[in-house]
C-alpha cells in the first residue's frame, strides 16, 4: 500500500468513526425532525410577508384589506414551530441520544423518560436569576426591549429562551440528561417494582431516581453560575457565539464548504457530517433574521445557492453531460442525472463519473461550489438580495429554493446565477474528462 492509499484509508477510518459516533447521529435525526415544523413555519412566516415576495403596484393594499388582517394568527403558528424550536430540536436529539444507549448497550433506558427529564432540566435553566442579597432572587424587567417577568423573558415571539437562542444550552442539556440517567441505570439507581405492577407504574418509578439526580446536577450546575454572575444561558453564549459568528464570515463560509466536498471526495457524505453541526447554527441565525437581523449562514444555504444540483454544484455539469458530451458512459450518466440534478441529488454523478478519488475532476468539484457559494454571500450580505428567512426542504428544484429561501424573486434567480458560474468552473475539466473518455470508448471499439 503506497503513502497515497494509507493515507486515503486512514482519513475515511477516522471520519467515519466520528460521523458513526452517538453524539453525532443523535443530531442529525434531531435535524431531521426539526424540517417538518420548520417548513410548517415558513408557510405561515411567508404569509405574513407576501407585500415584500411581490412588489406589485397595489398588492399591498390588497393584502391588507384581505390576508393581512390575519396577520397576527400567522404570527402565532410561527410562534408555535419556531418560537419552541430549542424544545423540538433539543428534545429529539435527546430522545435519540437515549435510544441509541438503549439499543446498544443493552440498558433499561426509556427514550420517552429521557425526553420528560430533558424537559424538565431544560426548564430550570430557563428563568433568568441573580444572587442577591444572599439569596437567589428572580430577574425582573418591564423596559420595552427587555421584558422579564419572574425571569421568564417573554417577547411578541413567547418564551424567549426556549425559541432558535436556546438550542446550543439544549443540546448541552440533553447531554447531560442522558449521561446521568445512563450512569444511574448502569448502577442499578432505580427503585425496582414487583412484576405484577403494571409497566407505566413501573416506568415511572423506574425514572423516580434518575430524574431526581437530573434535577440536582442541573439546579446544582445553574446555582453555580447564578452565584457567580451569570447563568447557563450566558456562559454557553460565549463559545456558540464564536463558532456561529465564525461561520457566518465569508473565510469561515468558504472553509465549511471546502471540507464538505473535502470529505465527499473519499466518499464520505460530508453534507450530512458537516451539516449536521451547521443546523443549529442556521436555525438561531433564522429565527434572528425574522427578528431583524442580517446573518448570511441562515437556514439552509447550501441548498439553496452551493449545492446547485447537489454536492459539487453539478446542475450545469448535468445540463452538459446530456447536451454536449461525446463519450457514450457520460451521456447515459447525465440522462440518469439531469432528473435528480433539479432536486439537489446527485448521487449518480458521485459515484458514477465517478467524482469520488477521481483526481482529475477533485479541482471543480472543490471549487464549482466555491465560487457560487462567494457569489451566493456576496449577493445577500451587499443585501443585493434579500436575507434567508426560511428554511426550504432540501430537495426544493433549484431557483424554487431561493425563492423560497428569501421570500423574494431574486432569491431564484441568485440560484441560476450561481448554478451558471459554477459551470464556467466545471467546463474545461469535463470537457477534457470527456475527450478522454472517448478516446478510450473509440480504442475500444477498434479492439
Amino acid at each position: 500500500m503506497n503513502n497515497s492509499d494509507a493515507f486515503k484509508e486512514k482519513m475515511t477510518n477516522i471520519v467515519g468513526k466520528f460521523a458513526g459516533s452517538r453524539f453525532v447521529r443523535a443530531i442529525m435525526e434531531a435535524g431531521y425532525s426539526v424540517i417538518a415544523f420548520s417548513i410548517i413555519g415558513a408557510i405561515f412566516l411567508i404569509l405574513t410577508v407576501l407585500p415584500q415576495a411581490f412588489p406589485i403596484p397595489g398588492f399591498a393594499s390588497l393584502y391588507a384589506e384581505t390576508l393581512g388582517r390575519f396577520t397576527n394568527l400567522f404570527q402565532v403558528v410561527y410562534n408555535s414551530t419556531m418560537g419552541i424550536l430549542a424544545l423540538i430540536f433539543a428534545g429529539t436529539f435527546t430522545y435519540s441520544y437515549t435510544k441509541i444507549y438503549q439499543e446498544e448497550e443493552h440498558l433499561n433506558l426509556n427514550p420517552l423518560n429521557g425526553l420528560l427529564m430533558f424537559l424538565m432540566a431544560m426548564f430550570i435553566t430557563v428563568p433568568q436569576l441573580v444572587w442577591k442579597n444572599g439569596s437567589v432572587q428572580f430577574v425582573q424587567s418591564l423596559s420595552k426591549s427587555n421584558i422579564i417577568g419572574g425571569g421568564y423573558a417573554v417577547s411578541s415571539s413567547g418564551v424567549t429562551r426556549i425559541a432558535a437562542v436556546g438550542i446550543f444550552t439544549g443540546l448541552v442539556v440533553g447531554w447531560l440528561t442522558v449521561q446521568i440517567y445512563r450512569f444511574t441505570i448502569k448502577h442499578n439507581w432505580s427503585i425496582k417494582m414487583p412484576a405484577a405492577v403494571p409497566a407505566g407504574v413501573a416506568n415511572s418509578f423506574s425514572s423516580l431516581i434518575p430524574g431526581f439526580c437530573v434535577a440536582f446536577v442541573i439546579a446544582g450546575l445553574n446555582l453555580s453560575f447564578v452565584i457567580a454572575g451569570t447563568d447557563m444561558f450566558k456562559i454557553l453564549y460565549i463559545p456558540f457565539s464564536f463558532i456561529s459568528n465564525i461561520a457566518d464570515t465569508w473565510w469561515g463560509f468558504l472553509i465549511i464548504i471546502f471540507l464538505i466536498h473535502f470529505l465527499w471526495w473519499f466518499g464520505i457524505h460530508g453534507a450530512t457530517i458537516i451539516g449536521s453541526f451547521l443546523t443549529p447554527i442556521g436555525l438561531a441565525n433564522m429565527a434572528a433574521n425574522v427578528q431583524g437581523a442580517n446573518h448570511f449562514l441562515a437556514g439552509d444555504p447550501m441548498n439553496a445557492f452551493v449545492y446547485v444540483g447537489g454536492s459539487g454544484a453539478t446542475l450545469g455539469l448535468a445540463i452538459w453531460l446530456v447536451a454536449r458530451s461525446k463519450s457514450l458512459q457520460l451521456r447515459e450518466i447525465g440522462k440518469a442525472e439531469i432528473v435528480p440534478a433539479i432536486f439537489n441529488i446527485n448521487e449518480p454523478l458521485i459515484f458514477g463519473l465517478p467524482i469520488v478519488y477521481n483526481v482529475q475532476l477533485f479541482i471543480p468539484f472543490v471549487f464549482a461550489p466555491l465560487v457560487s457559494g462567494t457569489v451566493g454571500y456576496f449577493a445577500i450580505s451587499s443585501h443585493l438580495v434579500h436575507k434567508i428567512i426560511v428554511q426550504q426542504p432540501w430537495p426544493t428544484p433549484v431557483g424554487l429554493g431561493g425563492f423560497i429561501a428569501t421570500a423574494s424573486w431574486k432569491g431564484a434567480v441568485l440560484a441560476v446565477i450561481c448554478a451558471a458560474v459554477a459551470f464556467v468552473v466545471w467546463y474545461p475539466f469535463i470537457r477534457h474528462y470527456d475527450r478522454t473518455l472517448l478516446k478510450k470508448e473509440q480504442a475500444a471499439a477498434k479492439e
